[in-house]
């Protein structure tokens, strides 16, 4: 069982009003079959809150089935959700049954509904509004199904349906009782309970002591803005069990990114994204795979703020990707993989406009400052 699966079974963690209200609108829910839509920022735990949703309801006794509709290609999604006929496509040896078959007379949770194409939200929207299954290759409808739907994004959906990228319809279709989970920086008081939960947990799990927590490291650990949410903190909680010895957390025990508390502002100046990723990486030295890239792939990151990331490093680098690559700490036979990286995700930024007079000043052993 894991952590999340074993919080969700004991409830909501957290004592502020903010949670507590959360909790009212789980109980809510659960005295119905409605369709729930569950929205908050990556890692705040909405997998946590369908989970509950469930397990109060009548249907607690039947299965929850979970789909990441953002981890599976559109071909294929279909055939997921639905289920397929035996010859309907290429690898279809046998006829087998969708996710929502399968979920019949319990819940499906959609995470990441916010990533679906157009095309499937179509679909989806014809089931919602009979029921019906018709497998992808067959002729006619095979089923009828009768299943709870719990939607969750971290896409701010009624900006994608001004977008055209949200079907208005399926967003009021999913949108009958709503949920919003508040990121952690908005709920500092649940940090302490949090920490203490996952300390233990984790402890329990790995088979150690866990450690108490120095008053100081506390406060800075309350005081930091998790831009994680809950899924950094536990991260966080799990690699303090493994590498503490003393029994005690201090300050200095803390992760890097932590103990760096975040500069005051400029006055009408907020920091970005960009701006904190680019300190980690030319004053920490963090390596760029080990922050930026998971980051990214987790959706925390977006393109915008990795281009921006960029920008900020050509400028410094001027304009040359190969000393980019060990200015954000990367081997320098990681050049190709870098750049292949940056074109996959279509976050590639033209060097010509930084390459400007700073470039020669710059002296990075091994690396040819005039090529990039």
């Amino acid at each position: 069982m894991s952590v999340t699966e074993t919080a969700a079974s004991e409830g909501l963690i957290g004592i502020g009003t903010a949670i507590r209200a959360v909790e009212t609108e789980i109980n809510y829910a659960a005295r119905s079959d409605a369709k729930v839509l569950v929205t908050g920022e990556s890692g705040v735990g909405k997998e946590v809150i369908a989970q509950l949703v469930h397990q109060r309801s009548r249907r607690a006794r039947m299965p929850l089935v979970t789909l990441n509709c953002a981890a599976i290609p559109d071909a294929l999604l279909e055939s997921g959700l639905f289920g397929h006929v035996k010859g309907s496509f290429t690898g279809a040896y046998q006829d087998r049954l969708g996710l929502l078959e399968m979920a019949h007379g319990g819940s499906i949770l959609l995470d990441e509904i916010g990533e679906m194409s157009l095309r499937m939200q179509a679909l989806l929207l014809r089931f919602l509004e009979n029921g019906e299954i018709q497998r992808v290759g067959a002729d006619r409808v095979q089923s009828q199904v009768d299943v709870r739907v719990i939607a969750a994004t971290n896409r701010r959906l009624l900006e994608r349906i001004a977008s055209k990228e949200f079907r208005e319809d399926l967003y009021y279709r999913l949108n009958v009782i709503h949920i919003t989970l508040p990121p952690l920086r908005e709920r500092r008081e649940d940090v302490p309970v949090f920490l203490q939960y996952f300390l233990r947990s984790y402890g329990e799990r790995h088979r150690v002591r866990p450690p108490d927590l120095a008053p100081v490291a506390l406060t800075v650990l309350v005081d930091y803005d998790w831009p994680g949410n809950v899924r950094e903190l536990k991260n966080v909680a799990e690699r303090l069990v493994l590498r503490n010895t003393a029994g005690v957390v201090t300050a200095a025990d803390l992760p890097m990114e932590i103990q760096r508390q975040r500069p005051p502002a400029v006055v009408g100046v907020a920091r970005s994204a960009a701006d904190d990723l680019f300190d980690r990486l030319a004053s920490d030295r963090d390596s760029f795979w080990s922050v930026v890239y998971p980051a990214f792939m987790a959706r925390d990151l977006t393109r915008a703020d990795l281009r921006a990331l960029l920008r900020k490093g050509l400028q410094q680098a001027g304009g040359n990707y190969k000393v980019l690559v060990q200015l954000f700490n990367m081997p320098t036979n990681d050049y190709k993989r870098f750049l292949n990286f940056l074109r996959k995700h279509d976050c590639h930024v033209p060097f010509q406009g930084f390459r400007t007079a700073q470039r020669e000043a710059i002296n990075v052993p091994g690396i040819d400052s005039d090529r990039s």
